[in-house]
C-alpha cells in the first residue's frame, strides 16, 4: 500500500510523493515522487522529518493549534529544529538513541497524519505542559 508522504530537508527542500516502504529501523527507503513518478532511495540520516499527510496541496489559510489536546497519542511534546520551527504534538517512543520518533500532531485537523521527526535535525525535544 502507498503511503502519501512529504519529506523535508534540512537545507529546506521539500519532496511529496509515496513510499510503501518506510520503517523506522531501516536507514533508507523508497520514494515515488509525485511529479515525476521517479523512483529514489532516501537515506532517513539526511532529512529533518517526514511526514504523513491526508493530501499533498494542504491549506494554506488553515492555522494550526498547538494548544490541543489528544487523549491516547502518548506524551505531548515540544520539538525545536534547528531551522527554528517548533512542533507540538504527542509521542509514544521518543527517544535520542534512536535515529528518530514518531510525532502525532496535536491539532488532529491538521493535514499531517503523523511526522517521523530525524532527531539531528533539533536544537531540543521537551515534554509539554
Amino acid at each position: 500500500m502507498l503511503i502519501k508522504i512529504v519529506i523535508r530537508y534540512p537545507d529546506g527542500r521539500i519532496l511529496k510523493g509515496s513510499t510503501a516502504d518506510f520503517s523506522p529501523a531501516k536507514s533508507a527507503f523508497h520514494m515515488r515522487v509525485k511529479d515525476s513518478g521517479e523512483n529514489l532511495e532516501i537515506k532517513v540520516e539526511h532529512l529533518k522529518a517526514i511526514f504523513f499527510v491526508k493530501d499533498f496541496e494542504g491549506d494554506r489559510n488553515y492555522r494550526k493549534r498547538n494548544d490541543a489536546e489528544r487523549v491516547g497519542q502518548g506524551r505531548k511534546i515540544s520539538v525545536l529544529f534547528k531551522d527554528g520551527e517548533l512542533m507540538v504534538g504527542y509521542s509514544q517512543g521518543f527517544s535520542r538513541e534512536r535515529v528518530g520518533f514518531f510525532l502525532v500532531p496535536a491539532d488532529s485537523n491538521s493535514n499531517n497524519d503523523k511526522a517521523f521527526i530525524v532527531n539531528a535535525a533539533t536544537i531540543n525535544v521537551g515534554f509539554a505542559q
